[in-house]
């Protein structure tokens, strides 16, 4: 196993941890920006260290269309392709088949995708998705599993659950770097607490190096979300990484780390950064809006990022979505505020401060005190009093 993983602080079930992998080492809660082709839009590698950034996401399966895992390997894996000498984490390509069903059949051999290069079927199998990942090089490599959107019921919950399974002895057997890389297998079972259950139990059994919880943020409700990750996080190992996949919004990331998870990633703060929306402690700053257009202040006056130290909301509210530069700044600033919140997430509980780190985020978040019913159960869960925090 080519990763360490050392709680340095616990409040309940959140903890602040060291994860040491072969090329850096992180501090959990960690957020990793998403890359798809080894590059996150518009910031240079540079910037992304500049913020604190730890473990970049990248896309096995468009890495591998383009330009293709074999170049990557002749070059010297993705580390050195992208000159990034910190920790990468590679996806499977597994959620292909949610995004691009259209084009996806699913059997149990593997998953037949219509390339959206050339339109030619192309079959990515459990043992192509870890050979690829093997080629490309990254700290952590994810499991194929069978992906199927939160809102399906039915059968096809199980089935692919149970294939999920399946295939993760088809992963490990496959994996031929399991000193320098790292294979996460990843919970399924919808949200069927029953096949949830009997996932986690299956992943544990086969002692992995970390666990990812999928198959969320797909569309179900909070309230499902929230107690999905609370049953996981609480049957996963205390000694292993616990990584909630797709997960990006704020608000979920505090609720997550206080139910006990340890890494997340989404596109959401970039891609919401090019239609012009900033993230600030408050929740989001639109920066479109007519309001901004003479206004001298920064995105948010309590961050010390470089786009706050420079530029002012009117100057953004000018070149935002017309202008590249416009969604790189903002993309700047909601990947440091990001950045800042996993770091104020790991200080506050390594220091004894957790709940109060929580209050206060929600505090700011809900000056009205109308904290969502999900949240205030959560909470309760997690074994924070909110009460002080929400209207009587």
């Amino acid at each position: 196993m080519a990763l360490k993983f050392e709680v340095l602080g616990k409040f309940n079930r959140a903890r602040a941890a060291r994860l040491a992998l072969p090329h850096f080492v992180c501090q959990t809660p960690l957020f990793m920006p998403v890359g798809t082709q080894g590059t996150i839009k518009g910031l240079t590698n540079n910037q992304l260290e500049e913020i604190g950034c730890q473990i970049i996401l990248g896309n096995t399966y468009h890495l591998a269309l383009r330009p293709g895992a074999e170049l990557i390997d002749d070059l010297g894996g993705l580390h050195k392709f992208m000159n990034w000498k910190r920790a990468l984490l590679t996806d499977s390509g597994g959620f292909q088949m949610v995004s691009l069903l259209h084009l996806a059949d699913i059997t149990e051999q593997g998953v037949t995708f219509q390339s959206p290069v050339d339109a030619k079927p192309m079959l990515l199998t459990p043992e192509e998705s870890i050979q690829i990942q093997n080629k490309i090089g990254a700290d952590i490599i994810m499991a194929l599993d069978d992906v199927v959107k939160t809102t399906i019921t039915g059968p096809r919950i199980e089935e692919a659950m149970y294939r999920t399974l399946r295939w993760i002895d088809r992963c490990i057997v496959a994996h031929k770097r399991p000193d320098e890389q790292n294979l996460f297998g990843i919970v399924q079972g919808g949200l069927d607490p029953v096949l949830r259950d009997i996932c986690v139990r299956g992943l544990v059994d086969r002692n992995l190096p970390g666990y990812a919880i999928g198959g969320l943020s797909g569309g179900e409700d909070k309230d499902s979300f929230w107690r999905v990750v609370a049953q996981c996080t609480a049957a996963l190992p205390e000694d292993k990484p616990r990584y909630v996949m797709g997960v990006g919004y704020p608000l979920d990331l505090v609720v997550c780390s206080a139910l006990g998870a340890d890494m997340y990633d989404c596109v959401y703060p970039t891609r919401t950064a090019r239609f012009g929306t900033a993230l600030i402690p408050e929740g989001l700053l639109k920066l479109k809006n007519q309001a901004m257009a003479n206004d001298e202040r920064p995105i948010d006056p309590t961050c010390l990022c470089m786009v706050c130290r420079n530029y002012t909301r009117a100057y953004l509210h000018c070149i935002v979505t017309k202008d590249p530069m416009g969604s790189q700044l903002v993309s700047y600033h909601n990947l440091s505020y990001m950045m800042r919140l996993s770091k104020d997430l790991h200080t506050s509980i390594v220091e004894g401060r957790f709940p109060e780190f929580v209050q206060g985020f929600l505090r700011v978040q809900f000056p009205k005190g109308d904290i969502p019913e999900w949240v205030c159960n959560a909470m309760e869960v997690a074994g924070i009093d909110v009460s002080t925090c929400c209207a009587p």
